[in-house]
């Protein structure tokens, strides 16, 4: 046989080969997009890249998370004495331990994204779907009533199922705030659970949960329904791109979701941070308990203590959430 038709069937068999493997990678593409625009994936999406855009975020700025926490916990139940500011936590946390100090935490905060983050975008996502349905139905737009009422709903929903990971991020990152003979020096999330429940009962896994639901509904007021009309706004009044309207909105929608949301966050802090003391009383026996106390003996600006070191979590948080979570639904649209 001449080298020639050597050739000629080597190159039939490449372009054989190179056909296949096009074929089977466009079977394996078609079979993937068939599977994404199934009624149950189309369904469970928003919840799955709810929580993955939660989950980076939250890896992102919990270094911010545990100042924040720290900053709320300093100075309980005084009204003078030295003002701690974000720099001299952080210099304190660094003095005692190291860098890695700062993200203490982290495994309670990545389970809350993973449960809480899913199921408020994943809810928002859903009822914003039907309420855009319906409005377009009788041929009008999503009001903010609405925006806001699914952001209330969705928050509130996600913060309840959410408590027992939050609290255990709060002991978590407050344990180091104890004398040392007092620290239970958690080994991860499932440790802070698992003694949790065995020192003070499984309904312990929901204390603080009243706090938690209402800041979780005042920052999805906040967060979602301000993000959603701010961005309905700058696509209509603006020559914005899509990437500087979903930042530019991000930041809008941070600051009000921080504005709204840090009292409840603040007095939600100290209600999971509080154990039983001598005599088996706790520091705060409500919400409105904590309110009170803390207006009386602290003054009524410590709620907003942190103001700048909250904003800074929230709006960097809301913004890597939001754009994750685009970049997650274009790939899977």
């Amino acid at each position: 046989m001449s080298s020639n038709t050597f050739k000629q069937a080597a190159e039939a068999a490449r372009t054989k080969t190179s056909a296949m493997g096009k074929q089977g990678s466009e079977a394996v593409s078609a079979a993937g997009h068939d599977f994404l625009h199934t009624p149950i994936m189309r369904a469970v999406l928003p919840f799955i890249n709810g929580g993955i855009s939660g989950m980076v975020a939250t890896a992102v700025i919990q270094p911010v998370d545990m100042i924040k926490v720290r900053l709320q916990l300093a100075g309980e139940g005084t009204a003078t004495g030295k003002r701690p500011t974000p720099l001299s936590v952080t210099r304190d946390i660094l003095a005692q331990g190291k860098a890695l100090d700062l993200y203490t935490g982290l495994s309670a905060g990545l389970l809350r994204q993973a449960v809480y983050t899913t199921a408020r975008l994943g809810f928002f996502d859903t009822f914003m779907k039907a309420l855009s349905a319906r409005a377009k139905e009788k041929g009008r737009e999503v009001t903010f009533v609405e925006r806001a009422s699914a952001g209330l709903a969705a928050g509130g929903i996600a913060a309840f199922i959410g408590n027992p990971a939050d609290l255990a991020l709060i002991r978590m990152q407050s344990d180091g705030l104890k004398p040392a003979a007092e620290r239970k020096h958690y080994k991860s999330v499932i440790d802070a659970l698992s003694t949790i429940v065995k020192s003070e009962g499984v309904t312990a896994l929901w204390a603080g949960a009243t706090p938690t639901v209402v800041r979780a509904m005042a920052l999805n007021l906040g967060q979602l329904a301000c993000f959603s009309e701010a961005k309905a706004q700058l696509k209509k009044h603006t020559q914005l791109s899509p990437q500087s309207q979903t930042l530019t909105a991000s930041a809008i929608a941070g600051f009000f979701a921080s504005f709204l949301s840090l009292p409840f966050d603040f007095v939600k802090t100290r209600l999971q941070k509080q154990q039983r003391g001598p005599d088996g009383r706790l520091p705060y026996k409500s919400m409105t308990d904590c309110f009170v106390k803390v207006a009386r003996e602290e003054g009524i600006t410590r709620f907003y203590r942190g103001f700048s070191t909250y904003y800074v979590r929230i709006a960097p948080h809301a913004m890597v959430t939001l754009i994750v979570m685009d970049y997650l639904g274009w790939l899977t649209k």
